[in-house]
């Protein structure tokens, strides 16, 4: 048994008043024998006013320690067991037992009240009322360039068009020889063109999407009317007004009686959807799969053509020309229509196209193209009918 030297153990007992229940007390007052009945009825009561004092989980699981734990007054009693005559043994087995069952049962019993009182309290401080109004933020939206570029495909199929695409690893025949597009036509050089090894495969990244408008005019039915989005690849240098990877929408159509009118009807349509009410203008210009050529030009939508001749009001945007590049354009020349298969006695066709990027920029008067690229979402969050 211990002795009186053992005078600070873990051993609850009923609170005095302002006093902790499960600090620990001295043996005195718990001293006896494992087989005194009425010594160990009080230590159980001293468990059980601690548990049942004990306010939180930390709490009890100090309780715990002080009446159930390893130096808990029912611990060294149940030691004390081993002490006593062989017939002593049994009736205090059985008196020691049945008190630490009680202990630890209420114990158990009060953990489980503890941890419901504490979910509950818990389940209401984070309580969220459903019903309260609340302020909705996007989450994301789809990148401007490819918003414009269903804008844009969505402006011909209304009229009728299809939207056709085809791979970005091009053949070069398709590139450049299909497009009348010589060999030693400067864009067919490595300073302008990726090509990709090894050179003998004469496979690139296509410069533009007109391979797709090849393709189609040698696996469709006549007449044919397709806009062709995408990438496509130059050895351009990654600066404000240039990006090596970037996006066109070419147009083609193939059908009989087609006239340089067509395609002028065609583009200020399209113009009309993408910038509202702007003047337009077909420029002469020069490229080998069309014939004649021209340049589409926009009224310029910050001066308005103003600058023009007045130094006083010059103008970044146009360089005071009153006009903007927006894509070439042309008669399909009859080459093509002949490496095609088309017999050009009978069709006849226009094909235009535009950069994409350089669209989002009129549209929003952005200065740089990298910011397209680089993935600041103050800058898309602030482009017109784009992420917001």
């Amino acid at each position: 048994m211990p002795g009186p030297e053992d005078s600070q153990i873990s051993l609850g007992r009923p609170a005095f008043p302002g006093e902790n229940p499960a600090a620990p007390i001295d043996l005195d007052t718990a001293g006896g024998s494992p087989l005194d009945a009425d010594h160990i009825t009080a230590l159980v009561d001293a468990a059980q006013a601690a548990i049942a004092a004990a306010t939180s989980s930390a709490e009890l699981k100090q309780v715990r320690a002080n009446h159930a734990g390893d130096e808990s007054p029912l611990a060294l009693a149940n030691r004390a067991i081993g002490s006593l005559e062989p017939g002593q043994r049994k009736v205090a087995g059985k008196l020691v037992g049945q008190a630490r069952g009680a202990v630890n049962q209420a114990i158990a019993a009060r953990a489980e009240e503890l941890r419901s009182a504490e979910l509950e309290a818990q389940l209401a401080a984070e309580r969220v009322d459903v019903t309260l109004p609340v302020d909705l933020k996007p989450v994301g939206a789809i990148h401007p360039i490819t918003a414009l570029l269903e804008q844009m495909c969505d402006v011909f199929v209304a009229m009728g068009w299809e939207v056709a695409e085809g791979p970005e690893l091009e053949a070069e025949w398709l590139n450049f020889d299909a497009l009348n597009i010589h060999p030693d036509h400067p864009a067919r050089g490595t300073s302008d063109t990726l090509f990709v090894e090894p050179m003998d495969a004469h496979k690139l990244m296509r410069t533009q999407t007109s391979p797709v408008q090849m393709r189609a005019m040698l696996g469709r039915e006549l007449p044919l009317y397709i806009v062709s989005p995408g990438k496509v690849y130059r050895a351009d240098e990654y600066d404000a007004t240039h990006l090596p990877v970037f996006h066109q929408l070419e147009g083609l159509a193939i059908d009989k009686g087609l006239t340089m009118s067509h395609l002028k009807g065609t583009l200020d349509h399209l113009a009309k959807a993408m910038f509202g009410d702007i003047k337009t203008r077909l420029r002469p210009h020069y490229f080998p799969f069309t014939e004649p050529s021209a340049e589409m030009d926009l009224e310029c939508f910050v001066c308005h053509g103003e600058s023009v001749g007045n130094p006083d009001r010059p103008c970044r945007t146009c360089r005071s020309e009153g006009w903007i590049e927006w894509g070439g354009c042309g008669v399909v020349n009859p080459r093509v229509l002949i490496a095609a298969g088309i017999d050009p006695e009978i069709y006849s066709g226009f094909a235009f196209g535009m950069g994409v990027d350089r669209t989002v920029m009129f549209r929003n008067n952005a200065p740089d193209l990298r910011d397209f690229v680089e993935g600041d979402i103050r800058f898309s969050r602030s482009l017109i009918g784009a992420a917001r």
